[in-house]
């Protein structure tokens, strides 16, 4: 059966038509899945029976709770969510007075970052736009449920790759975003990605912030941990981001994991490290002129990287902090963000969605 949820207005009123209700019973419906974000059709009172029964005969409403959760020391949740056979994972934030929701955009990915446990799982499979609202809409609800923080934000830094993703993702983000749907402000809301030319389409069909994956500001060493540079470098990036006014409410930021150079005893596996003075002087000159922030990201070793011998040395705490003071002393905002998750494998680069 088709699901409702994901629907646009537009689309539920089509839904509407479709089923015998007039046009309005599109809003009457976006209200129930995006406002009351009921889970089943005898929820809809100011719809007639007739038409719910009609609604039942060909739809579903799309809404399906998480298998697993899992309860970090420090207050992070990771919740495991079944898209058919396959798995995808979620991570709850609290933080002080609010709390952001890291989702998924596709179940494992292609881009192949030697550094990320996701990019071990390889690619299998879209996550549709209703794929992509249950996570949030079931995990904010458990959250007021538990008389834990209700989602303040919301960041598309889980699997996959959402510029890769693209008409799934907007498609969430205009519900999210809509007077029909959630009415969420768009700067409550971060996209992420490695770079591909697919996110000059983001950038001019939507207005939530910009995350992008950078970790190293020289072109070819890049390329050696993050593949995408071959397919849209890293200085092209910049160029086109240059284009667009960052000045206002809209953010562009910068995130970069540190770790040290190594040699790794299995060929290939050599590790060119990222924080030197070289690396903060280049990083400077890479994005000299573009209102922007970098945010610095611990190391996080987990099970697949000591299994594979891609041993990436992390940056200890006082190389990180003289690297973000180098940057902040030449006028590149810098901030060293908190490790959330760790032990629940739930930290940053570290999502593989396994069911046991």
């Amino acid at each position: 059966m088709e699901l409702l949820l994901g629907k646009t207005l537009e689309q539920l009123q089509e839904v509407a038509l479709s089923v015998g209700l007039q046009k309005f019973a599109g809003k009457q419906l976006a209200e129930w899945l995006y406002v009351r974000r009921v889970k089943s059709f005898d929820e809809m009172t100011n719809i007639s029976l007739k038409g719910r029964e009609a609604l039942k005969a060909r739809y579903t409403i799309g809404r399906h709770q998480p298998v697993r959760e899992a309860v970090s020391v420090d207050g992070t949740r990771k919740y495991l969510f079944a898209i058919g056979e396959k798995f995808v994972e979620s991570v709850y934030i609290p933080e002080d007075d609010r709390a952001t929701l890291c989702v998924s955009t596709q179940i494992g990915c292609k881009m192949g970052c030697r550094f990320c446990m996701t990019g071990t799982l390889g690619f299998h499979g879209q996550l549709t736009a209703a794929d992509i609202l249950n996570q949030i809409f079931e995990i904010d609800q458990l959250a007021i449920a538990d008389n834990r923080l209700p989602l303040s934000n919301v960041v598309f830094m889980g699997e996959g790759e959402p510029m890769d993703n693209l008409d799934n993702v907007l498609r969430a983000l205009e519900i999210m975003t809509a007077s029909y749907g959630c009415a969420w402000s768009p700067k409550r809301i971060t996209v992420s990605t490695v770079c591909i030319p697919a996110m000059k389409r983001f950038l001019d069909e939507s207005e939530c912030h910009l995350a992008v994956s950078l970790h190293n500001a020289i072109p070819a060493e890049r390329a050696q941990i993050m593949p995408a540079e071959k397919m849209f470098s890293i200085t092209d990036v910049i160029a086109l981001l240059k284009q667009y006014d960052w000045s206002h409410q809209r953010r562009v930021s910068f995130e970069y994991i540190c770790w040290h150079k190594s040699s790794g005893s299995i060929p290939g596996n050599a590790v060119q490290g990222n924080d030197t003075i070289i690396h903060a002087k280049e990083l400077l000159r890479l994005l000299r002129g573009l209102n922007c922030r970098v945010n610095l990201i611990r190391f996080h070793e987990g099970v697949e990287d000591i299994k594979s011998n891609r041993h990436f040395p992390g940056s200890d705490e006082q190389q990180m902090e003289w690297f973000r003071d180098y940057l902040t002393n030449n006028n590149l905002t810098t901030t060293i963000r908190r490790s959330r998750g760790e032990d629940i494998l739930a930290a940053c680069g570290m999502l593989v969605a396994q069911e046991s």
